[in-house]
């Protein structure tokens, strides 16, 4: 499979400038043709509402300027005039009213009295019966009637409008009006060049249409959209729909209340938004001209950009074939220029770094030959302290080898002191038959026992207590947290450190000072780690001052506690040699050590902080004085670290 070929710099800069320029531009054309699109659409449909409203208003006026006109035969009087003068009246209003072509006068009982014609020759008082005709029942009940669009001779559409008379027992005078009239008006809205109005009655059918042909089939236009919307009157206008030739149209309406019919103006969407075909036609050409003038301005640019870059990729190549004195000359001020200059700065350490090498790879061989000495010294620490270890768990097996004697005679101590009470009552039951010198003999041997044996429970007691410390001390992990009397541990932690300085060092002696608050009480912490922290600060303590001890020294070694607000401090200070400044602040490290070699192990102020810090959540601090005292302060918090956050 071979490989796809990656695009270049210049390729890559190229491409992205031109994708750039031309997301801003489809994103600013499309932006441009929506607003345009939207404002064509509602001017368009803004028109065709105005001109639908003036259409409506005109066919409002003709039909109210018809019923005006109709009501000259209505007073009340007519009906006492004479039938030549009626003749008269209704001939005038047949010249005043063209689009009248017939009128009837019908009596209170519904007998044709009159009929004036355009079409029709003219019939006096025939006496025909309407009074089950439609058009006298709709004028006697609502006063004007309007009825239905019909067609003559299928050429014209007819309406008739029927007014009822005033006073008593009304007749009726009833019209036929021709639509004519409303045809014109139609036909003359234009809306654009090919835009059209319509007239639609309560039903959704054609009444008047530029193509008088539609009318003529009486077209039922209930389906379409705008129209079913109209005959809704639910409020919401259908602007874009589809026309009677099925093309996309946008459509307005005006309603003719009098009538229940509705004016449409229509206009096809492809010639209202011609402007906007065009505008983005437009938009297309600036898009394709943009993404030309910013292809070749990339490509310029990019070539600009990638020209330094490959003098770069070249000093780069000569570099790594060992020409060290190549420098790279970039005139640019920007971030390639800087870049030319730190590389040329990079050759030249890498010269100088060469010319002296063989010093570095000397002084390197050097620190690493320290630093392996630094490793053997800290193997022969971890030697020593695995020396250590294996002493704890001698240490531990030699307290259980000796706690087993050692309660023997604790309880043999206690089994002889109660023998020596039976034996006082068995002297005092022999009463006067023992002779008073034995007596007295007996009771002082026994008092002499006594003692002696209180004597060896206590020290057996106290021998009992030092093994237990001493397989508390040889055990391994961290124990239990409890609550736990901090004054009493420090108490005997002191006098088991005490009693190990002076076994180990015969004709040791130092002044213990005891400063315990009271208030101190019970600390929540690991008694048996804390009791290492403080035997390995109480050993510091009395190494450094048998390290000081000259004629006239007198060792002293302060030990004290201090209550304070959610904590509790312990202070350690001894009058010894102090810590010079050089190596007081390496004394938590682990291995650092200042003792001759097999005299320590270097870990135990790095455990002891550990266990201060970590396990406890508390702190340790050191201040000395060279040569004058050293002092280990202990802040422990006096419950868990969770619980003190808490609090």
């Amino acid at each position: 499979m071979i490989p796809r070929r990656a695009l270049s710099l210049a390729q890559r800069l190229a491409l992205a400038f031109l994708g750039l320029v031309a997301a801003v531009l489809v994103v600013n054309g499309s932006i441009s043709m929506w607003f345009a699109y939207r404002e064509a659409t509602e001017a368009a449909v803004r028109v065709e509402q105005e001109k639908a409203d003036a259409a409506a208003d005109r066919v409002a006026q003709f039909v109210a300027e018809l019923e005006q006109q109709i009501g000259w035969t209505t007073r009340a009087d007519w009906a006492r005039v004479p039938m030549e003068q009626r003749r008269y009246d209704v001939i005038r209003l047949l010249r005043q009213a063209p689009a009248i072509t017939e009128v009837l006068y019908v009596d209170g009982e519904g007998r044709e009295r009159l009929r004036l014609s355009r079409l029709e020759p003219d019939v006096l008082d025939s006496g025909a019966d309407l009074s089950a005709d439609p058009r006298f029942r709709g004028a006697l009940a609502q006063r004007v009637w309007y009825g239905p669009v019909t067609f003559r001779r299928g050429s014209e559409p007819y309406m008739a409008v029927a007014v009822a008379h005033a006073g008593r027992n009304p007749g009726a005078t009833i019209a036929e009006v021709n639509l004519k009239l409303i045809w014109e008006v139609i036909t003359g809205i234009r809306v654009g060049g090919t835009g059209y109005a319509f007239v639609t009655d309560t039903a959704g059918r054609l009444i008047a249409h530029p193509d008088m042909s539609l009318v003529l089939r009486e077209t039922d236009l209930a389906a379409l959209p705008q129209v079913a919307g109209a005959m809704a009157a639910t409020g919401v206008r259908v602007r874009a729909a589809r026309g009677l030739d099925g093309r996309a149209v946008l459509s307005a309406h005006a309603a003719i209340p009098r009538l229940g019919w509705f004016v449409f103006v229509e206009q096809p969407t492809a010639e209202a938004l011609a402007p906007v075909y065009a505008a983005l036609y437009q938009t297309l050409a600036l898009l394709a001209l943009g993404v030309a003038l910013a292809l070749l301005a990339g490509v310029v640019l990019a070539r600009r950009l990638t020209g330094p870059i490959r003098a770069l990729q070249a000093g780069a190549e000569r570099l790594g074939q060992g020409d060290l004195a190549q420098r790279i000359e970039v005139a640019s001020a920007d971030e390639i220029g800087t870049l030319a200059l730190r590389f040329n700065e990079m050759a030249a350490r890498i010269q100088d770094a060469q010319e002296t090498l063989e010093a570095k790879v000397a002084d390197r061989t050097r620190e690493l030959a320290q630093s392996l000495d630094d490793l053997r010294a800290a193997q022969d620490r971890l030697v020593q302290t695995e020396k250590l270890a294996s002493l704890g768990q001698l240490t531990a097996g030699i307290a259980h080898e000796i706690k087993n004697p050692l309660n023997f005679v604790n309880n043999f101590a206690d089994l002889s002191s109660d023998l020596l009470g039976e034996l006082r009552e068995a002297v005092h039951r022999a009463g006067p038959a023992l002779d008073p010198a034995l007596r007295d003999e007996i009771e002082e041997l026994c008092g002499m026992l006594r003692d002696n044996l209180g004597k060896v429970a206590a020290h057996g007691r106290r021998a009992d207590s030092i093994v237990r410390n001493m397989l508390a001390h040889s055990r391994e992990g961290k124990g239990e947290r409890r609550r736990v009397d901090l004054n009493a541990l420090i108490e005997e932690t002191l006098n088991l450190a005490w009693h190990g300085a002076r076994a180990e060092r015969p004709g040791f002696n130092v002044t213990l000072d005891r400063r315990l608050d009271p208030a101190i009480g019970q600390v929540e912490l690991y008694p048996q780690e804390f009791t290492r922290v403080l035997l390995n600060l109480f050993g510091n303590a009395f190494h450094a001052v048998h390290q000081k001890e000259t004629p006239g020294f007198q060792p002293h070694l302060l030990v004290a506690t201090e209550a304070r607000l959610g904590d509790v401090a312990v202070r350690v200070r001894d009058n010894g040699t102090g810590i010079p400044d050089a190596v007081r602040s390496h004394i938590f490290e682990p291995f650092f050590t200042t003792k001759p070699p097999g005299q320590g192990t270097g870990l135990g102020l790095s455990l002891s902080h550990d266990i201060v810090v970590q396990q406890h959540g508390g702190a340790i601090a050191v201040a000395t004085e060279p040569g004058a005292w050293t002092e280990f302060t202990i802040t422990l918090p006096r419950g868990t670290p969770a619980t003190e956050r808490a609090a």
